[in-house]
């Protein structure tokens, strides 16, 4: 099915759902970045928990996730908009690891210990930003120690990606279930029994699961609130403009310095590996437009 994200209440209101299906937009992260099957695994777990973790954006907020570990994989940063717009990257993409003791992806080897930073921005003064110690480097089980220590929240978070032979991405996705402050504790037992039987999420997605069929498959026999479904997509809004704003941001010295030295410049966006290039022309204006800033006050 094509990249999109559901909400949804269930148990009358007192657990609080949202599933996601980014299959595309990992792919298309794969490729950007030529990733090996255990970094885009990393990368696209955290992709759908950006995801998940968007409800209540509005307007230009957006939500970004740094997860900084000790494993090769170095760090993964991902930020998600409002409109369902995704990216993301992996500090080593070509990080590959043997198969974990359950003969899956070794995500959190190669994650290994760190911390798990989560900045949310609703368009308030300043951005809030909470962090966790990594619990496994699974990236569900980490979001779940997020959402505990941040909301006071039980949440039951699963994320996953499923990878061909050829590394192209099948399947990847999520599904957040959180329970509201007020939630009774037998609602919490039988949404617990009921997750002892679940497909994984990558399973479900890979076998044709739409959105609504996933949170079923997840709550069977549960009366479902389904809120709101919108499409998500990879989509990085770095352009040769913000490049050179960020070039100015540097200073007219170093600026100087640039054109003294090397007469042109090139700069590489980490999120999608575009490469924008600045000849000494470009550079020239570049920096007459920042005499004139500085003149004009």
């Amino acid at each position: 099915m094509s990249d999109g994200i559901m909400r949804a209440l269930a148990y009358d209101g007192q657990v609080r759902v949202s599933a996601v299906v980014c299959t595309e937009a990992v792919e298309t992260a794969r490729q950007r970045h030529d990733a090996f099957p255990t970094a885009i695994a990393a990368l696209g777990r955290t992709m759908a928990s950006t995801l998940l973790l968007s409800w209540g954006l509005k307007g230009e907020g957006h939500i970004t996730l740094r997860i900084f570990g000790d494993g090769p994989l170095g760090g993964i940063i991902t930020t998600a908009d409002a409109d369902g717009n995704i990216k993301g990257y992996v500090q080593e993409p070509q990080t590959d690891l043997p198969l974990n003791q359950k003969g899956k992806l070794d995500v959190g080897g190669a994650i290994g210990k760190g911390d798990l930073y989560v900045t949310k921005d609703i368009g308030l003064k300043d951005p809030y930003t909470g962090s966790v110690p990594l619990v496994t480097g699974e990236i569900g089980d980490d979001i779940a120690s997020y959402l505990m220590s941040s909301e006071q929240t039980p949440s039951v978070v699963s994320v996953g990606v499923l990878v061909n032979p050829d590394y192209t991405v099948a399947a990847a996705g999520g599904i957040i279930l959180q329970a509201m402050p007020d939630a009774d504790e037998l609602v919490l037992d039988d949404m617990e029994e009921k997750l002892r039987h679940v497909l994984p999420v990558s399973t479900l997605i890979h076998n044709g699961a739409d959105l609504s069929a996933m949170i079923q498959n997840y709550l069977p026999g549960v009366e479902v609130q389904f809120l709101e479904e919108k499409p998500v997509q990879w989509h990085c809004d770095c352009s040769r403009e913000r490049i050179g704003g960020l070039l100015k941001s540097m200073g007219v010295q170093e600026m100087q310095d640039i054109l003294e030295k090397d007469g042109e410049s090139e700069v590489v966006c980490h999120f999608c590996n575009s490469r924008y290039h600045f000849d000494r022309a470009d550079l020239e204006k570049l920096l007459q437009e920042m005499q004139r800033d500085l003149q004009q006050g």
